[in-house]
């Protein structure tokens, strides 16, 4: 085997297992609608038991509101360039249970 070869092999090797950091796992909190913020952006909000905003929710292939008032576990990935206005990490909800 050449060098590029090797090569090759180690950058897909490294490539395949390097998780994005922006990707979120396991999340626990009660979903809740959006209501009315300072930062004013996500569809829903995870809230902890005491009813704080952990996080901003948005998701393209859950319909969230299914969801609200229940405690679940949810997975996804943090969206660029929040937070702002003082708000929570914004996530794009990708698995819920």
């Amino acid at each position: 085997m050449n060098f590029s070869k090797i090569l090759l092999a180690i950058l897909i090797i490294v490539i395949a297992s390097c998780k994005k950091e922006d990707d979120v796992n396991q999340l626990r909190g009660t979903i809740q609608a959006q209501g009315i913020s300072t930062y004013m952006y996500g569809t829903h909000v995870l809230t902890n038991n005491v009813g704080q905003t952990l996080y901003a929710l948005r998701s393209s292939s859950i319909k969230l509101d299914n969801y609200i008032g229940k405690n679940v576990e949810i997975s996804g990935s943090k969206v660029g360039g929040y937070p702002i206005d003082r708000g929570p990490e914004y996530l794009e909800v990708s698995k819920i249970k």
